[in-house]
C-alpha cells in the first residue's frame, strides 16, 4: 500500500484530503478542526514513509497561492476601506511579535533550546514557512526545521481553540464599524402624514425607497420625490434605519404595496455580464434608463442594501423594482445567466495569480547580508487585495463569482495543508517523542498562548471587534486553516479584512525576527 502511495503523489494527497475532511468534521469539545484535519492526517501519513513527502513542492505552492489570492480578492475592498481603522491593530502586531522574540532569546537557553532551534520553534508556532527559510539560511543547519515541524501543529491547534473562544465571546469593537454581513434587511409600506422630500428623511442614505402609490396609481419612486399627504411608499433597509424613516414619514400600514404587481414588479437578476461587473449601482442609472430602482443585492449569504456606491460583482443577485414592461430589458442588462456566471474567466484568474507570484519573486536585501521576498504566500495575497479593490481594469474583471471564489479557496487550502503535512511528517515523527521534542512542543505552546493573550489584549485596547480580532490573529499566526475555521463559524467580512491586514505584515516581521533569534 505504501509503495502504491509513494508511486502516485496525487493519489496520496487525495487520500489525505479525504481522511482529513472526516477528521475535521469530528467535534473535539466545542472545536472542529475543519480543513486543518488535512494537515494532521498528512503528518500521520507522512511519518509512515519518507517517500510520501517527496515531490510535493508544486502542489503545496499552488494550493497556498490559490488560497491567499482568492482571500485577497474577497478582502481587498474591506481592507482598503478600513485601513486607517486597522493601523493600530497592525502596529500592535509588530509589538507583540517583537516581545515574543525577546522572550525566546531570554527563555530559550533556560529550557535547553539552542538559538537555531528556538528560531525554528518561533517560525513553527507562528506557522511561517518564509520565516523558517530565513532561519535555516541564517543558521546553516537543519535545527530550525526540526523546531518548525514540532511546533507547527501546536500553533495550528492552539490558535484554533483561541479563535473559537474569541468568537464565542463576540464582543463589539467601539472603534470597529458594524459589519455588512448579518445585518438583515426588511421592507415595509408607510403612509405619509405631512409633506416631505425624500432626501430630507433622516438616514436617507441608509435606506432605499421603491414603490410609490398616489391617488390610486402605483409607480417607482424618484430619488428627489416630494411626497404628499396620503402617499404611500415602500422603505427598504436595516430594521432600525427603516423604523426611523417610517417614524419621520408618518405611519406604517399593513397593506404592502409590493404585493400588487399589476403595474410595477420586482425580481432578482443574476449579474453574469462582465460589462456590469465592477460598476457601481449609481453608474448603471436604473432610474434614468428603466424608470426602476435597485433595492438590495444578494452576495453569497449576505443581503446588501443597494447604495449608490456599491460595486456589483459577478454572481450577485440584484433585486430591481421596475415597471413590468421593462423586466426583459433589465434582464438583458445584467445577463441573468447561470451558465455564464459559472464559467471562470481564466484570463483574469491566471493573470492575477501570475502577477502575485511574480511579485513574490522580487528579492530585497536586508541588513546582515540576507534577503527578503514576499514569496508565493504574501505576493498573491497583496496583488489579490489590490485587484479586489480595483474590481476591473478596462474590459478585465478581476473579481470572481462568490461561489467560484469559495470553491477555489477551499481546494487550494486543502492542497496546501495536505502537502504540508506529508512533507513535515518525518521530521515531526523523528523528534516528537524525545525529551528535546517535548521541550520544543511546550515552548511552541507557550509562544502561541503568549502571542494570543498579548494580541487579544491589544485588540481590545484599540477597540477591535471579536470577528476582526479572530481574523487578525489568524493573520498574525499566518495560518490559512485558522482563517477557514473562523470563516466557518461566523459570517462577517471583518474576519477576512483582519487576516489580510496582518498576514503580509506579520510574515515580514517574523522573517526579520528569526534572524535576530539565530544571532542572539
Amino acid at each position: 500500500m505504501l509503495d502504491l502511495l509513494a508511486s502516485s503523489p496525487l493519489l496520496t494527497i487525495a487520500v489525505v484530503i479525504a481522511l482529513g475532511t472526516l477528521l475535521g468534521a469530528v467535534p473535539f469539545g466545542p472545536v472542529k478542526f475543519g480543513a486543518a484535519g488535512a494537515l494532521f492526517v498528512g503528518l500521520a501519513v507522512g511519518a509512515l514513509d519518507p517517500r510520501l513527502g517527496e515531490g510535493l513542492g508544486l502542489a503545496q505552492t499552488l494550493g497556498l497561492a490559490l488560497f491567499v489570492y482568492t482571500v485577497g480578492l474577497a478582502a481587498g475592498t474591506g481592507f482598503f476601506r478600513d485601513l486607517r481603522a486597522q493601523l493600530p491593530l497592525m502596529a500592535s502586531s509588530v509589538v507583540v511579535l517583537a516581545l515574543l522574540a525577546v522572550a525566546l532569546v531570554v527563555a530559550g537557553p533556560l529550557v535547553g533550546l539552542a538559538p537555531d532551534l528556538s528560531a525554528g520553534t518561533f517560525a513553527g508556532a507562528l506557522t511561517s514557512t518564509p520565516a523558517l527559510a530565513a532561519a535555516a539560511d541564517a543558521a546553516g543547519n537543519e535545527e530550525p526545521a526540526v523546531g518548525y515541524a514540532l511546533s507547527y501543529p501546536v500553533g495550528v491547534v492552539l490558535t484554533i481553540v483561541v479563535v473559537a473562544l474569541v468568537l464565542a465571546r463576540g464582543w463589539r469593537g467601539r472603534r470597529d464599524p458594524d459589519p455588512v454581513a448579518g445585518v438583515g434587511l426588511i421592507d415595509v409600506s408607510a403612509e405619509i402624514d405631512h409633506p416631505v422630500r425624500l432626501i430630507d428623511v433622516p438616514g436617507f442614505s441608509s435606506v432605499r425607497f421603491s414603490y410609490l402609490s398616489r391617488e390610486g396609481t402605483t409607480r417607482v419612486v424618484e430619488a428627489e420625490e416630494e411626497l404628499r399627504v396620503g402617499d404611500r411608499v415602500v422603505v427598504v433597509g436595516p430594521r432600525q434605519a427603516v423604523e426611523d424613516a417610517v417614524a419621520h414619514l408618518g405611519r406604517r400600514v399593513d397593506e404592502h404595496l409590493a404585493h400588487d404587481r399589476s403595474v410595477v414588479s420586482f425580481r432578482r437578476f443574476l449579474v453574469s455580464d462582465q460589462a456590469v461587473a465592477g460598476r457601481t449601482v449609481g453608474e448603471l442609472d436604473i432610474p434614468g434608463r428603466f424608470a426602476g430602482v435597485i433595492t438590495r443585492v444578494r452576495r453569497g449569504d449576505l443581503d446588501l442594501l443597494a447604495s449608490e456606491d456599491l460595486v456589483l460583482q459577478l454572481g450577485d443577485r440584484v433585486r430591481v423594482v421596475v415597471p413590468n414592461d421593462q423586466l426583459r430589458a433589465v434582464g438583458a442588462l445584467f445577463g441573468d445567466s447561470e451558465r455564464k456566471v459559472s464559467e471562470i474567466d481564466a484570463l483574469s484568474l491566471g493573470g492575477g495569480l501570475a502577477l502575485g507570484l511574480a511579485l513574490g519573486l522580487i528579492t530585497l536585501p536586508l541588513p546582515g547580508g540576507v534577503s527578503f521576498a514576499l514569496g508565493s504566500a504574501a505576493g498573491p495575497l497583496v496583488v489579490g487585495m489590490v485587484l479586489g479593490r480595483l474590481e476591473r481594469t478596462g474590459p478585465i474583471v478581476w473579481g470572481l463569482p462568490n461561489a467560484a471564489n469559495l470553491t477555489i479557496r477551499q481546494l487550494g487550502l486543502l492542497l496546501f495543508l495536505g502537502a504540508t503535512g506529508l512533507a513535515s511528517g518525518q521530521a515531526f515523527a523523528a523528534q516528537a517523542f524525545t525529551a528535546q521534542g517535548l521541550r520544543v512542543v511546550l515552548t511552541g505552546a507557550a509562544v502561541v498562548v503568549l502571542a494570543a493573550v498579548l494580541f487579544i489584549l491589544a485588540a481590545r485596547l484599540v477597540g477591535a471587534s471579536a470577528p476582526r480580532t479572530a481574523g487578525a490573529l489568524a493573520g498574525l499566526v499566518g495560518q490559512p486553516a485558522i482563517l477557514a475555521y473562523a470563516s466557518e463559524r461566523v459570517v462577517d467580512e471583518r474576519v477576512e479584512s483582519g487576516y489580510a491586514a496582518l498576514f503580509a505584515l506579520g510574515m515580514i516581521v517574523k522573517i526579520v525576527l528569526v534572524q535576530v533569534i539565530v544571532g542572539a
